[in-house]
This record gives C-alpha cells, structure tokens and sequence, in this order.
C-alpha cells in the first residue's frame, strides 16, 4: 500500500487491524484445535469445567471480540472517510462509468461542464474533491486505492466521493465491480499536482482542439469516428466514445490499458479488439497513407 491521502491512511490501517484479528483468530483456532486433540493434555489433562471454559473463551468470546473491533474501527473509519458534504470541497467532478471507460466531467461553481476527458482523474494536492459517480448502463465501482476507498457507480443514482491527495503523485485505479467482457481492462490514471499546474492543465483541457482542420480530420470524418466522438471546434460531436479534443495531452489509452504512443494508437484503430476484446469501437483498415494522415492528426490534439 502506498496511500496518498488521509482517506487512504485510514482505509490502510483498518485493513491492518483485519489482518491482526484473522491471525488472532487463527492462533485461537490452532490452540483449541490442539486442546481437542489432546495434544497439551499430558499428565494435567483438562478437566470437564475447565474445557468448557477454554472453549467458551477461546470459541465464543475472542471472535466476538475480534468482530466487534473490527465492526467498530469500520464503522468509525467509515464515517471519517465519507464523511457529510459541508460543502468545503472546492472542485466537483463526475465520474461516469461507461462501457469500457470512464467519463470524467469538470464542473465549475454553477453547475455546468466546463472540460471533459476520459480515464484520467487530475487533482489539485491539497484540496477536497468532490466526486460525483454515475453510470448509463451497469454497475461499476471506482476505486483509487492511494486515495479513497471503492464506491459504486449505479445506474439512476449519484453516489458521492471525496478524495483529498496531500502528495504529488501518479497512481492508477481500477473498476473493482464486475461489469462485464471488459471489466478488467477498465483502468485509470490519478495524477496528483500543485494547484497552479492544475489550473493551467484545466485551462487546456477547456479550449477546443488546437488542430480544427487538415487531411487528418477530413480522414476521421470520412471513417465515421465523428459519430461516436467529440472534437470540440470541428463538427465531431458523438457521445458514445470518449472525448478526443485533448486526446494527445492523456497518458494512455483504451481505458488505461495501453501507453498513449503513435505505435499503439495505430494497433488500438486498426486491431480494436485483438487489444480489448467485447470493446463497443469497431475496427478500421484506412490506407496505409490514410492512417499517418490519421495518426498525425490525432497526435495534434494536445
């Protein structure tokens, strides 16, 4: 473990309070085992009263003790974690879950969307976040171990998380819920920042594309990719793929599964499923000139 934040720290000793019960547990469990099979019975064998204590104590009171520390330590880390929404969470973000990827939406003060991008969760070091989850189809869970605990993603619901990172820092995290072919594949990237970088990267990630036009473009239009994806200040403007305006500025791809290189963006169009396998984006096989043209284009998008 390596957490990141107080959230984590907590998360992380709870989990160590569970390992210290479990090997209570089980060094009562051995010794009592060895009581019954007479192994410390010797010339001072147990008499009746006396077993029935030991096994009184050792078999009924010390799990009740082991639970109850457990369930009280979880209640309480619990409580501290999620804690209420007081309102001092300076940035909100909704996180959706989608079918294999995630959705990541900045909001300003009002409510309203200022930048979206997908499978990267940037933060400020040292201020609360406040995250929204949301799903469109199946239950998933986000879960950023170095920072918080799992939370599901449910569809009709707006679950609430916050994570609070208190050092620089790049981590990845994972669906941890079942949701399908793709589910292990649908990773993401947290990186942690100082807040003047984090401004300048928000600002970037809110502009439209710097690359409005070109044979690249023309390429990504003809093959229908603007169906299913956004480029904000060109005219593609579909829902169901990630949005693509910065996609150059994002360290990986395919919901973290590949490095964001010029050599796997390539794979990822024209093999889809050989690397994602059940994945919604079909396969393309443009001409060999059609591709660089794409490929150029699509690394301008920073």
């Amino acid at each position: 473990m390596d957490p990141a934040s107080r959230d984590a720290w907590l998360v992380a000793e709870l989990s160590w309070w569970m390992f210290a019960s479990a090997i209570f547990i089980y060094i009562v469990t051995i010794g009592l085992l060895g009581v019954g099979a007479g192994i410390f019975r010797g010339r001072n064998r147990l008499s009746f009263r006396a077993g029935t204590t030991l096994v009184v104590l050792g078999g009924v009171l010390a799990p009740i003790i082991a639970i109850v520390a457990i369930g009280v330590s979880g209640v309480a880390i619990g409580d501290e974690t999620e804690g209420p929404d007081d309102g001092s969470a300076k940035l909100t973000v909704e996180v959706v879950g989608r079918q294999w990827w995630w959705e990541l939406r900045y909001l300003d003060a009002a409510g309203e969307v200022v930048a979206v991008t997908a499978n990267e969760l940037h933060l400020p070091v040292g201020e609360r976040a406040r995250l929204e989850l949301l799903s469109d189809n199946v239950i998933h869970s986000f879960w950023a171990p170095n920072l918080q605990g799992k939370t599901d993603a449910i569809p009709g619901r707006r679950n609430l998380l916050f994570a609070e990172p208190e050092v620089e820092g790049v981590w990845r995290g994972q669906c941890a819920e079942f949701c399908g072919n793709q589910h292990t594949l649908m990773g993401f990237m947290v990186i942690a920042e100082p807040r003047e970088k984090f401004g300048r990267w928000l600002e970037r990630q809110a502009s439209d594309a710097r690359a409005t036009q070109g044979p690249g473009l023309d390429i990504f239009l003809k093959l229908g990719c603007g169906d299913c994806h956004t480029i904000r200040g060109t005219s593609a403007a579909g829902q169901k793929g990630p949005d693509l305006t910065h996609l150059a500025s994002r360290r990986t791809l395919a919901g973290a599964t590949l490095k964001n290189s010029r050599g796997n963006l390539g794979g990822w169009i024209t093999d889809t499923h050989e690397v994602k396998p059940g994945a919604l984006m079909p396969s393309f096989t443009p001409e060999p000139q059609d591709l660089h043209d794409l490929l150029d284009y699509l690394e301008a998008l920073k």
